[in-house]
């Protein structure tokens, strides 16, 4: 057996070498919330390949971190331990974000392509909009709530993890006295990532993509992963300095999460969904 705290840094590591560029902490967020989804294949000793299969509630689970170390491929060590990812999963319905490569990798598995998701480059600055509190003065039942909506299931202990930021990178939009949208920026390797950004319309989304740029600090690299999906999702990039750079295929098995595509106007993590 490896050790899940282990093979969780030997996994972002990994995904750090592969461009992906992962929050400066998400193997501690990640792995605090759901200590049982880090899955690794060793060899003399040494992890040859990684993957993760968070679980949310008894219906729905995210596949990521899917990495095989370069001089292991072409073995089929890395379908193996994707197995092992789908054992984990029991039967729930599974989600996964895949480069556009694998794709067909992805489908000759039973895996149907949801949508895709495009991730888009700015720089940080601007003042944040007036009209934003922050998340963490939001009941956290509210929140449980509206997220559950869009999302498509409950992820408490994912959520208590993910929005403990420092103040004005957690922020939300309250709108006659409930909750219309929230959004989160952490540090990555490389500038900055917003994710989530859920919310009730294209006004509250962009006020709150305009906040977390802002909390990113001037000059600071941001990037969002944005679902193509959501039609909306143009209004944020609209008048802004804003260039894809990459795309993943989000694809599903056993089904589809009951998941509100229209309110997602950043997507999480490609990792945990």
């Amino acid at each position: 057996m490896t050790d899940s705290t282990r093979v969780a840094r030997v996994a972002v590591a990994w995904a750090e070498a592969e461009g992906w560029n992962p929050g400066l902490d998400d193997d501690r967020r990640l792995l605090a919330a759901d200590p049982g989804a880090f899955l690794a294949t060793e060899h003399a000793g040494e992890i040859v390949a990684t993957v993760s299969c968070a679980l949310y509630g008894d219906g729905y689970a995210f596949i990521g971190f899917y990495i095989v170390r370069p001089d292991q491929r072409g073995r089929g060590v890395g379908s193996a331990l994707f197995d092992r990812a789908l054992e984990h999963a029991a039967g729930r319905v599974v989600g996964l974000d895949g480069v556009l490569a694998q794709q067909a990798t992805y489908e000759r598995r039973g895996f149907l392509l949801a949508h895709r998701n495009v991730r888009w480059r700015t720089i940080g600055g601007d003042q944040r909009p007036t009209g934003l509190v922050e998340l963490s003065s939001v009941p956290f039942e509210q929140l449980l709530e509206f997220d559950a909506a869009v999302f498509g299931t409950k992820r408490e202990r994912f959520l208590r993890v993910w929005i403990d930021r420092p103040r004005g990178h957690a922020l939300a939009c309250i709108r006659n006295g409930s909750l219309a949208g929230y959004g989160v920026v952490r540090a990555c390797r490389v500038g900055a990532k917003v994710g989530p950004i859920l919310a009730d319309d294209e006004d509250v989304a962009d006020d709150l993509f305009t906040g977390l740029i802002a909390a990113a600090g001037p000059g600071t690299e941001v990037f969002v992963d944005m679902p193509a999906a959501n039609p909306g999702a143009q209004h944020l990039r609209a008048g802004r300095k804003i260039a894809p750079t990459f795309e993943t295929a989000r694809m599903y098995l056993n089904g589809r999460p009951p998941e509100d595509v229209r309110k997602v106007f950043g997507v999480t993590t490609l990792e945990f969904g």
